[in-house]
């Protein structure tokens, strides 16, 4: 990715040689920078009253608190990658929306794709109210601009798809195709032949179904692996 800014980190955990893996790995990246080491949630909540944070690389098992409970306490989160040596905490972790999900102990080619994915959502949210993530659907005699963000998800319907989001619902007189193709890949996931998902309004994943809000979608099994893969990194 071209020209991109440089995102500032903190990062929280109160196991020092995991924090100086993490230092030891970003001091290799031009695109990130550390603001800060903390040791524990409450040493965290006070930093970021006095620093602007893009980034946070935080720990779930800590004392006093933890990393899942301060980070649900904080009204408007940074963008969070989460580490830890324990792998069930992936779903509770996904339903906060967070960056990723990296397993101790940590390799560089992870923690190198993580901040890409940083990066790639902070290009996303800059350009929220710009054109480019605003789609146009032809909707009974017109054309309806609809903001990308508002998109929960798109059910395909034979000749024609339902638009939801998170006000109302919408029909269009076109393909699930021509629909996926103008909306960012990095945040629209294609779980079924039929539905179509931002991948931000996910609350939770049991089995093969996926709950956005009070809807609850289909998990094709072919494409199953691939979305554990790809979007929930397990």
């Amino acid at each position: 990715m071209a020209n991109k800014r440089i995102l500032s980190c903190l990062i929280v955990d109160d196991e020092p040689l995991a924090v100086e893996g993490i230092k030891f790995y970003l001091s290799k990246l031009a695109d990130i920078s550390i603001a800060d080491v903390c040791y524990s949630a409450l040493e965290a909540n006070q930093k970021l009253k006095e620093n602007q944070i893009d980034l946070l690389f935080l720990d779930i098992n800590m004392p006093d608190i933890s990393g899942l409970d301060w980070l649900e306490s904080i009204i408007m989160p940074p963008m969070t990658i989460l580490t830890t040596a324990y792998s069930e905490y992936a779903m509770e972790g996904y339903r906060l929306n967070v960056v990723d999900y990296l397993l101790k102990p940590i390799s560089m080619p992870r923690l190198v794709a993580a901040v890409e994915k940083a990066h790639l959502r902070k290009s996303y949210s800059s350009l929220v109210e710009s054109p480019i993530n605003v789609l146009y659907i032809k909707h009974a005699d017109a054309h309806l601009k609809i903001n990308s963000c508002d998109i929960l998800f798109v059910e395909s319907m034979q000749n024609y798809v339902k638009i939801y989001t998170v006000e109302k619902t919408y029909i269009a007189h076109q393909t699930m195709s021509s629909i996926s193709d103008k909306l960012n890949k990095e945040l629209f996931y294609r779980i079924h032949k039929s539905y179509l998902i931002n991948t931000a309004y996910i609350n939770s994943i049991k089995g093969n179904r996926i709950f956005i809000l009070e809807h609850e979608l289909p998990l094709s099994k072919h494409r199953r692996e691939d979305f554990f893969k790809t979007i929930v990194h397990l």
